[in-house]
C-alpha cells in the first residue's frame, strides 16, 4: 500500500502531539493499578460502611484483582477504543484534510489501515502498561500471579478492544459524524456484552475473551482458539467493510 509508512508514522506523531497517546496510556496504567487496590480495600470499606449491621465479607484473593481487572478494561477501555476511533476518518472528512492527504501519491486503503493499525498501537501499548500495573500490584497485595498468564490475559483484552474500535471506526468511515460514530460503537458495546450472555453465541463474539483471559491470568487451562479467530474476523470484516465504502465516497 503506497503511503502506509508514512502515515503510520504520522498518525503516531500526531496522537502524540495532540497528548491522545499519553492520556490513553495514563488512564490504562491508572486502571490496572487502581483494579487490584479496589479489589484488596473495596471489603474493608463496605465493612467500615455498615457498621454493626454485620454483613459477611469473604477475603480478597488474587482472583478478585483479576475479575476486576478485567471488569474495569472491558469498560473504560471499552469506552476508550470508541472514543480514539470515534472521529478517526469522519473527522478528517468534514474538515477536508482527507481530499488534501488523498491528493498525495496515497492510496486509500493505506489512508485507512494506517488510522487502524495506529488505533491497535495505542490500544495495545496502554493495555500493556494496565496489565502490568495490574500483575505489579496484585503481586504486592496478594502473591505473584503468573507472568505468562497475565500477559495472556492483555493480548486478549487488547483483541477485545480492537474489535470495539474497528466497529467505530467502520462507522466513521461510513459517515461524516463523529458522534454518529461513537453511537455506533457504544450500542456494539452494550449489543454484544448482551449478547455473549447467551451461551450459544457468546464465544463468538469480543466479550467471549474474557472468560479464557480469566483462566490464563488465574494459572488454568483454556483454549482461547474460537473467541480469538471470531474477534479477528470481526476486525477484518470491518477493516474491508470500511475500505469497499471509502474507496467510492467523493470526499
Amino acid at each position: 500500500m503506497s503511503g502506509f509508512a508514512v502515515l503510520v508514522r504520522k498518525e503516531l506523531l500526531e496522537a502524540s502531539r495532540t497528548l491522545r497517546l499519553q492520556v490513553v496510556a495514563g488512564l490504562f496504567t491508572i486502571v490496572g493499578i487502581g483494579s487490584p487496590l479496589l479489589a484488596r480495600y473495596t471489603p474493608e470499606l463496605v465493612e467500615a460502611l455498615a457498621g454493626d449491621i454485620g454483613i459477611p465479607i469473604p477475603t480478597p484473593t488474587a482472583t478478585d484483582a483479576v475479575d476486576q481487572l478485567l471488569k474495569n478494561l472491558a469498560q473504560f477501555g471499552g469506552l476508550a477504543a470508541i472514543l480514539l476511533a470515534m472521529g478517526s476518518v469522519a473527522t478528517e472528512k468534514e474538515r477536508g484534510t482527507a481530499a488534501l492527504i488523498l491528493t498525495k501519491p496515497v492510496e486509500r486503503a493505506a489512508f485507512l489501515g494506517a488510522k487502524l493499525a495506529t488505533l491497535a498501537a495505542t490500544l495495545g501499548l496502554a493495555t500493556a502498561l494496565a496489565t502490568a500495573g495490574g500483575w505489579l500490584y496484585t503481586a504486592i497485595l496478594f502473591e505473584p500471579p503468573s507472568a505468562a498468564g497475565y500477559a495472556a490475559l492483555g493480548v486478549l483484552a487488547w483483541l477485545s478492544l480492537v474489535a470495539y474500535a474497528a466497529v467505530t471506526f467502520l462507522a466513521s468511515t461510513l459517515t461524516r459524524s463523529a458522534l454518529a460514530a461513537a453511537a455506533v460503537g457504544f450500542g456494539a458495546l452494550v449489543g454484544l456484552g448482551i449478547a455473549s450472555a447467551f451461551p450459544t453465541i457468546g464465544e463468538y463474539l469480543p466479550p467471549g475473551l474474557n472468560a479464557p483471559a480469566r483462566a490464563l491470568a488465574l494459572g488454568e487451562g483454556a483454549d482461547p482458539l474460537v473467541p480469538v479467530v471470531a474477534t479477528i474476523v470481526l476486525v477484518a470484516l470491518c477493516g474491508l467493510a470500511a475500505w469497499a465504502s471509502f474507496r467510492r465516497q467523493e470526499l
